[in-house]
């Protein structure tokens, strides 16, 4: 079931720190949970294994030893899926109930595959926490022959260990990256000895001795880094015949777009041919600007089969960029904005006939309360109609650098417009105050919702983000809300799953997220449903994250009045110190009924937090603050009212590690 995987013996001075096992005859503190299968030690093979259990049991998690890394580490993980199956590497903290997750595949393989994991600096202790879940079909397992945790960050390589610190080389008929040096070479060899370990250590390198046409390309590639990038990159190479070869290094994100960081110069006489005397290895020190994951692509083309040579070496990684007069990475949160307080960096032209107002409004069946809370801000266009033809309403947002991508997201909400293509667009206006792209117009034709959309946009200069809601005659015109404005940098793909990676986080456009209907204690079922529902006067017209994506609710019309339904939350670790639950809610309907949460531990329920009755035809934000030492559950209950006109939706429901810092009327705390 398991290949083999040769691994060469370490050498002395690499330094493997605590949490590192080869499960040749322990491991190491490794433990399972006992909440969950158990993971089996292979002492004839040297890993540890799980394999299918029970159909009500969830995989295996593998617990490591309590660690505190005051420096950035980085963990290699040698394992293997067979058949199908999951396989999630995750960071567990004390006082959390939920694992922060790190890195996960559900690739199978017929080999032993190696990932690198970036291990960030902390202060606080906390343990590895590896979930592995073998698939259902036959001969399905999940193994792990090895775990080896080094200082420094995965970037990092001397190439002196075998794995090649997750380089690999993306292969070629023809040039290709190999491993050199070592204490045993061919003395008639051109290839340099490595200049440290005593001219004994190890490198990479290329020739072009079996190029076959014009242009061949030989790459070396990083594995993908598990966080975001930005800093300095150093590294060592030699060069032969520089006229004969290109050698460029790149950066590749997620969604496989390339970035040039830096390029040999082929005119540069300083360098060496690998045949002189000297065999100088050449220092080069580049910055990254890049806050989302990435590779590093070593890339060289050869022009012929004397293109020459290429070595490298030494790759490190600084946090801080190379120069000190290096720009800083722009936070874009600038432009960040949910109209609370206030317009924050967002500015109209006070002559406009028709400016954008702030208004805080009391949700009914004509109005739609704000999107962050529900009983908030945000900021309406042609909120007074005017009857001539024309009118425009502006908002423009804080100056963006140029040539950065950027993610722009907001909420948005149309009533009224017959047409809906000049609602509301988005623009770019440059530095000379000139519209310059128009980079979104909407042509959805939802009403009375918050939808959700993102643009990733560039300019080449500096730019301001502009939204222009446009009435052309007063027949053909309606109300325009915005809401919860935010911009990142990068693809908004790419932020996107980052977002949906956050622990204790579900929007249930993915699935239940491990809720699981309770059914002992209750006579209905909580459905995952997108829309409206379907009895008129009550329920949402869309989900509260997207406008058009997922939400759980109760349908009265399936229910008699008194009849319940519970939805559990999966099992939550206890805790010394306070837990904070927020949450969205909908029960809009004459005869709603009950809406409550409860601490479920020992088989008993605590009530955390309730509400009866129609409270807003909007989505509301709710709070509450509890404390568990021990393992529990939380519970959604709704109980249906006295009419079909009581449906009961919920959404977004987010966990969090300490105190909620929110005051309001929708908080409540328990503490057992």
């Amino acid at each position: 079931m398991y290949s083999v995987l040769a691994v060469s013996t370490v050498q002395a001075q690499i330094q493997h720190l605590p949490g590192s096992c080869s499960f040749e005859s322990s491991t190491c503190g490794y433990t399972s949970d006992p909440n969950f299968l158990s993971w089996t030690l292979n002492k004839d093979g040297s890993f540890i294994s799980v394999d299918p259990g029970l159909e009500d049991q969830d995989g295996a998690v593998l617990l490591g030893p309590s660690m505190e890394q005051e420096d950035w580490s980085c963990l290699r993980l040698v394992y293997q899926l067979s058949g199908s199956g999951f396989l999630q590497v995750q960071q567990r903290r004390e006082g959390e109930s939920f694992d922060r997750a790190l890195w996960s595949t559900q690739t199978a393989s017929d080999s032993w595959l190696i990932s690198s994991i970036d291990l960030q600096n902390s202060t606080e202790p906390y343990r590895i926490a590896i979930d592995g879940r073998p698939g259902e079909s036959k001969g399905s397992s999940v193994a792990i022959f090895e775990i080896r945790i080094n200082p420094g960050y995965c970037l990092e390589c001397d190439y002196e260990e075998s794995h090649l610190c997750g380089y690999r080389n993306q292969w070629n008929t023809n040039v290709n990256w190999y491993r050199g040096g070592g204490a045993a070479r061919d003395t008639q060899s051109n290839i340099p000895y490595v200049h440290t370990h005593n001219g004994a250590g190890h490198y990479m390198y290329v020739d072009s001795v079996h190029a076959k046409t014009f242009q061949e390309v030989a790459k070396l590639v990083s594995a993908m880094t598990t966080v975001p990038m930005s800093g300095c990159l150093s590294f060592q190479y030699q060069r032969g015949e520089e006229r004969g070869n290109l050698f460029s290094v790149y950066t590749r994100d997620q969604a496989g777009q390339y970035q040039e960081l830096w390029r040999a110069d082929p005119e540069d006489q300083s360098l060496n041919d690998w045949t002189a005397t000297t065999l100088e290895w050449i220092p080069v020190q580049v910055d990254i600007k890049a806050p989302f994951p990435l590779q590093v692509v070593f890339e060289v083309t050869f022009n012929s089969p004397r293109g020459g040579h290429v070595a490298l070496d030494d790759i490190a990684f600084s946090p801080e960029f190379c120069s000190a007069e290096t720009e800083p990475t722009f936070d874009p949160s600038i432009a960040n904005c949910d109209f609370e307080v206030g317009f924050c960096h967002y500015t109209q032209d006070q002559m406009e006939r028709s400016p954008w107002k702030r208004v805080s409004v009391k949700p009914n069946i004509y109005r739609t309360g704000d999107h962050t809370t529900g009983a908030g801000s945000f900021l309406l266009a042609h909120s007074r109609l005017s009857p001539r033809a024309g009118y425009i309403s502006r908002l423009l947002g804080p100056p963006l650098p140029g040539n950065m991508k950027y993610c722009l997201r907001f909420h948005y909400s149309l009533r009224g417009f017959l047409q809906t293509d000049q609602a509301l667009t988005v623009y770019l206006q440059g530095q000379s105050g000139i519209i310059q792209d128009r980079i979104w117009t909407q042509n959805d034709k939802s009403r009375g919702v918050w939808i959700a959309t993102d643009i990733t946009f560039q300019s080449p200069q500096a730019a301001k983000v502009v939204f222009v809601s446009t009435c052309t005659n007063f027949w053909d015109c309606g109300s325009v809300a915005l809401d919860d404005i935010s911009v990142s940098l990068g693809d908004c793909d790419l932020t996107a799953g980052l977002l949906l990676s956050v622990p204790g986080h579900c929007n249930f456009e993915m699935g239940h997220c491990g809720y699981i209907q309770d059914k002992e204690d209750d006579k209905g079922d909580w459905v995952l449903v997108r829309g409206p529902t379907p009895t008129s006067y009550t329920g949402p017209k869309g989900d509260h994250t997207t406008g058009v994506g997922y939400y759980m609710h109760i349908e009265a019309s399936n229910m008699l009045p008194g009849q319940n339904a519970r939805l559990l939350s999966s099992p939550l670790r206890g805790s010394s110190g306070p837990q904070c639950l927020r949450f969205f809610y909908q029960m809009y309907g004459s005869g709603t009924g009950e809406l409550s949460i409860h601490l479920r531990q020992d088989g008993k329920d605590v009530l955390l937090w309730k509400h009866t009755g129609e409270q807003s035809i909007t989505w509301l934000k709710a709070t509450v603050e509890y404390q568990s030492d021990q393992q529990h559950q939380v519970v959604f209950e709704a109980i249906r009212g006295s009419s079909i006109r009581s449906d009961i939706a919920i959404d977004d429901i987010v966990f969090e590690s300490g105190p909620c810092p929110e005051i309001g009327s929708s908080q409540s705390t328990f503490s057992q």
